[in-house]
């Protein structure tokens, strides 16, 4: 229920459209994609039980790396872009392997400095005394340091479980898929139907025999012989 409400007041009092899920867990590289898949199948609607349109944003984007990718691809956006991007960081408190244990005592630190550096940021004042160390001076020290300054004040829950056993895995996703569901309750969503899947199958249907060869249904507008057309074209030039 709390991650769930966590999810609410991203979205809807913050205005955050996306949401970033971080595990700090290589055996979890897979788990923002079925959590993609989970949620924006599920929430993803603009019409409520009673058929009537939503007043409020449905569920956001949902993407994510396991954090140690990520940390060297979009971390960079995620702390000083332009968009708010509510974050969802995983990490163990045991590791599998014994004599690896302060390799993940580095992946534990990283995910908590992550969450700390988006909550506290980084002031002018801070950043001057770094360029100042670097031996930036006058103007040039102004633009670096306006360079390195971090706002911070920006939205992440951390999820800390025992270890990754078939156990806790089980737990992870049974909450993921709560969430959604009460998610879905709130929102006055039906979580269980996913029509905007059906459409695409269906006129995928019309299009197979064009692009085969034979003539298109009334279904195929304009745009769409368009296309077909190139695609014919470029199997004939093969």
């Amino acid at each position: 229920l709390m991650l769930s409400l966590v999810g609410i007041w991203h979205a809807q009092v913050g205005g955050h459209t996306t949401r970033a899920v971080l595990p700090y867990e290589q055996r979890l590289s897979l788990l923002p994609a079925y959590l993609q898949q989970l949620e924006m199948e599920s929430n993803g609607k603009g019409v409520g039980v009673e058929g009537e349109d939503l007043s409020v944003s449905s569920g956001p984007i949902i993407w994510g790396e396991p954090g140690t990718n990520g940390q060297h691809a979009f971390y960079q956006s995620i702390h000083q872009g332009t968009h708010v991007v509510p974050c969802e960081f995983m990490v163990a408190q045991q590791n599998h392997e014994p004599e690896l244990a302060h390799h993940h005592q580095l992946l534990q630190a990283n995910c908590i400095a992550q969450s700390q550096a988006l909550m506290v940021g980084r002031d002018i004042n801070e950043a001057r005394k770094i360029t100042e160390n670097d031996g930036f001076l006058g103007e040039e020290l102004e633009r670096q340091s306006q360079q390195r300054v971090f706002q911070g004040n920006r939205p992440s829950t951390t999820l800390i479980y025992p270890k990754l056993t078939p156990f806790y895995l089980g737990q992870i996703i049974a909450l993921y898929e709560h969430r959604v569901f009460t998610e879905g309750v709130i929102l006055g969503i039906n979580s269980f139907d996913q029509w905007g899947v059906e459409l695409g199958k269906k006129l995928a249907e019309d299009i197979v025999p064009v692009i085969a060869g034979q003539s298109p249904s009334s279904h195929c507008d304009p745009s769409t012989l368009n296309l077909i057309s190139k695609l014919n074209k470029k199997q004939q030039l093969s």
